[in-house]
């Protein structure tokens, strides 16, 4: 036989092996994203609509929580491998359980925290909430550092009527007047002003950082077990993370269209408008200065310092550094 033939038949029988040989199978994760689908919790969504998930090698499902405590506590119990959520929320669980989760990324460099009201509801500052009723969703990681709030207010918190719902009794509690003012991230007002516009009220932000609240807010979490076993799976799935955010941020309109094929029911133009509320977030001088992602020690140190106040734990039960890591975010 011809040297040409058999290089033709070598290559036509390794054509055969490889299409009769099974194809590798993608590490399989599942995300417990820590708050209803929306546009400002689109990105997991959107790294697993665009490909970048498999681009790494990864079959990510997307599951919701009701907050950031309820997402960090299925990762911690293995119901989990990753997810998002407020990082005040792991430094309290970690400092009280010891909750086998990791952070691995700050996503928000500004924290969203704020109180939500009517206007003319007479809250014109976080002052104004004494004697108030205030609804918050039970699982919030805002729930962690509401006492200091509070506090810094110089409020009695027993002089304010705290309830907690299910975040979905939200926007609906406001609209009807059924309490003064919710405490929800920045992020969520879309739907909020749409609903208080359909019973002729407008909403009104009152940011945290009004009391010097500062420090990381969402952030991407991993489960321990995952980072001791399978650590080039972490490796990956942060690496797919943070390029899917990168893109989304370059392109709101296709975070959108990536949402809208996932949940048909969903408004393309609000999944939009809620996706630019996390823009500023996590974009803004502080990124800009120290790139995405990053856990800046002195600004991770700021945010345990808050947590452990309102929380009335001494600074020293916890290192905040043994609750992250750095080991993964992409150069």
């Amino acid at each position: 036989m011809k040297k040409s033939s058999l290089f033709r038949a070598a290559a036509f029988a390794a054509l055969a092996v490889g299409l009769c040989a099974p194809a590798l199978a993608a590490d399989k994760l599942l995300y417990m994203n820590d708050w209803l689908p929306g546009g400002d919790k689109a990105l997991p969504y959107y790294a697993q609509q665009r490909g970048f998930f498999a681009a790494e090698g990864l079959d990510v499902t997307v599951q919701s929580a009701r907050g950031s405590s309820e997402a960090i506590t299925r990762i911690g119990t293995g119901a989990a491998d990753v997810g998002s959520g407020g990082l005040a929320a792991l430094l309290q669980a970690k400092a009280e359980t010891g909750v086998p989760v990791t952070a691995v990324l700050g996503v928000f460099t500004v924290q969203p925290d704020a109180i939500f009201t009517a206007e003319g509801s007479g809250i014109n500052s976080l002052k104004d909430l004494e004697g108030k009723k205030i609804a918050t969703a039970t699982f919030t990681s805002s729930n962690v550092i509401w006492p200091l709030v509070l506090s810094a207010m110089k409020i009695d918190p027993a002089k304010v009527t705290l309830l907690k719902v299910d975040p979905g009794a939200l926007a609906p509690m406001l609209a009807a007047g059924q309490v003064d003012g919710t405490i929800n991230w920045s992020t969520a007002s879309p739907p909020f002003m749409k609903a208080l516009a359909s019973t002729g009220k407008s909403l009104k932000i009152l940011p945290w950082s009004a009391a010097g609240f500062d420090g990381y807010g969402y952030s991407v979490f991993v489960s321990d077990k995952l980072i001791a076993e399978k650590p080039d799976v972490a490796k990956r799935f942060v690496k797919a993370y943070v390029a899917a955010a990168k893109a989304a941020l370059a392109d709101p309109k296709d975070v959108a269209k990536a949402m809208k094929s996932v949940f048909p029911e969903m408004d393309e133009a609000l999944v939009e408008q809620q996706f630019m509320t996390i823009v500023p977030l996590i974009m803004n001088d502080i990124t800009k200065a120290e790139g995405f992602g990053t856990l800046d020690k002195a600004r991770l140190a700021k945010t345990w310092e808050w947590t452990a106040k309102a929380q009335n734990m001494p600074l020293d039960k916890l290192d905040p550094e043994k609750a992250i890591t750095r080991a993964f975010i992409p150069n």
